[in-house]
């Protein structure tokens, strides 16, 4: 049995950052060394909508946070409450901005 010790890392979360940023739409892209994440916020009523943030991330950091996702989401449920599937027939956006995206 392997008894190497994981070692702690220590996180600051400043004060602007811990406020967070509210955003309602998640795009994503991926080239073959990286995953993007787009968070915007759409307003109603208004055309243009902007990003708030942008996160990039390699390739198996984005599958850790898939299932650092689903296994937070299966805990929220168990907890909580069951959170509705969006509708099958939402409108897809566009996910293609020049990356390779086959998945688009």
């Amino acid at each position: 049995m392997d008894t190497k010790q994981q070692q702690g890392i220590e996180i600051e979360l400043n004060e602007d950052v811990a406020q967070g940023t509210y955003t309602n739409l998640a795009i994503i892209s991926h080239s073959p060394s990286e995953f993007i994440i787009d968070f915007v916020r759409m307003v109603p009523g208004v055309p243009k909508a902007q990003v708030k943030t942008r996160v990039i991330l390699t390739p198996d950091r984005a599958k850790a946070l898939l299932y650092a996702l689903q296994d937070n989401i299966a805990k929220y449920e168990a907890n909580i409450r069951k959170i509705p599937s969006p509708p099958r027939n939402e409108p897809q956006i566009p996910l293609d901005f020049g990356a390779n995206n086959p998945t688009a």
